[in-house]
């Protein structure tokens, strides 16, 4: 294995993988993670953590995926190239790495303009491209991008990518992601689908290209929350196809979250038919608790290994501290014993050396009782003082 994740460890032992995704907090909250992490818990192989999602500031992806896996959930970090040059994005490869962190999504990411600080300087030093060849880079060649030499502990990631199925010219998409995978992508999870039959025509030129074989496509579903979100991703978001049928299925619905729900396991069970799909990659925003009864209805639990989840770095990490610390008082209590028996040595020193000069004194003072000079050891024990 590349990296030893859940995820790849799931996908290269032939099961059907699930992922879902995870948006840290506009704050420094990291509760809010927890919680998110807890409801997804058990119900996917791996969570994306997003990285700055619309280009709006949000806990970085390193940090609330720390988080997330020390709550036994594997995390996807996100990195995007909006905000950082290839200097930062290889800084961050190695930190995250030192973290234990296993799985790394390459992503251009959203232009800034959309975000809340449309007047902040995009970056774009590389495109997802080129992040993912300088990623695998690091990890298969142990290398840097500039060529200097990773001399030990590379960062090993299972590395991944987006693709959109839906975007222009349709017949030139299988041929981008093919780019992808030749830079080092080892799964790949798609943009929303809600139009089957065009993504499977996708899949079509996907598996011409032997794309299938190289590496595992997930695809995306996103359960629809309501009337107007589905009707604002048709009519509003970019490379997005919201069929007909789907809005039909939300009008005549009494529980608009119900039949949201219900298309997103009706779409599960019809990707899952297509040949070369290989998971499904669950992205209910802002909306973590409908994922776990998704799952369930679409009879993808329970999750291959979900018992088997190794206990988290930071975890791991506070109880080396833990072992540290008792180390440190051990040590603490025996300085202590230490200075103390020095102590009494010096007072004990001190005591000779008073009564020695009491002797002498006293000797001086009754005046020669014999011809014999006084002693070297009396001599060199006076004129020594203490030490």
């Amino acid at each position: 294995m590349k990296s030893g994740s859940n995820l790849e460890r799931v996908l290269t032992e032939g099961h059907f993988a699930v992922t879902g995704e995870l948006g840290p907090p506009k704050s420094a909250n990291a509760e809010v993670v927890r919680e998110k992490a807890r409801i997804l818990k058990g119900k996917v192989d791996a969570v994306n953590i997003t990285d700055c999602q619309t280009a709006i500031v949000r806990m970085s992806s390193i940090g609330a995926g720390t988080i997330v896996q020390a709550e036994g959930v594997e995390p996807v970090i996100q990195m995007t190239c909006r905000d950082r040059n290839r200097i930062g994005m290889q800084a961050d490869i190695l930190g995250a790495a030192a973290l234990g962190l296993k799985n790394l999504l390459c992503l251009t990411g959203d232009h800034q303009k959309f975000g809340n600080h449309p007047g902040a300087k995009g970056v774009f030093d590389m495109d997802s491209i080129q992040l993912l060849g300088m990623a695998r880079g690091m990890r298969d060649e142990r290398r840097f991008q500039c060529g200097e030499e990773i001399k030990s502990h590379e960062p090993r990631f299972f590395l991944g990518c987006a693709a959109n199925p839906f975007a222009g010219p349709f017949e030139f998409r299988a041929a981008r992601l093919a780019k992808k995978v030749q830079n080092g992508a080892d799964f790949v999870q798609t943009q929303i689908i809600y139009n089957v039959e065009k993504f499977a025509k996708f899949m079509e030129m996907v598996r011409d290209l032997g794309l299938h074989e190289r590496c595992y496509i997930l695809a995306g579903i996103t359960p629809p929350k309501s009337l107007g979100m589905a009707r604002y991703m048709k009519n509003f978001v970019p490379g997005l196809d919201v069929t007909d049928e789907v809005i039909k299925r939300l009008q005549g619905a009494k529980d608009k979250r119900a039949e949201g729900i219900q298309i997103a396991v009706d779409l599960i069970q019809q990707v899952r038919e297509i040949e070369g799909v290989a998971g499904v990659h669950v992205m209910a925003i802002e909306w973590e608790e409908a994922v776990p009864e998704i799952v369930e209805r679409a009879g993808l639990l329970p999750r291959p290994f979900a018992e088997e989840t190794p206990a988290a770095p930071v975890e791991e990490e506070a109880a080396e501290e833990a072992r540290e610390a008792i180390e440190v008082t051990d040590m603490a209590a025996v300085k202590a014993e230490a200075d103390e028996i020095l102590a009494a040595a010096k007072r004990e020193a001190e005591a000779l050396i008073a009564r020695a000069r009491e002797e002498a004194a006293a000797l001086r003072a009754a005046g020669p009782t014999t011809t014999e000079p006084a002693t070297a050891d009396t001599q060199d024990f006076d004129e020594a003082g203490e030490d």
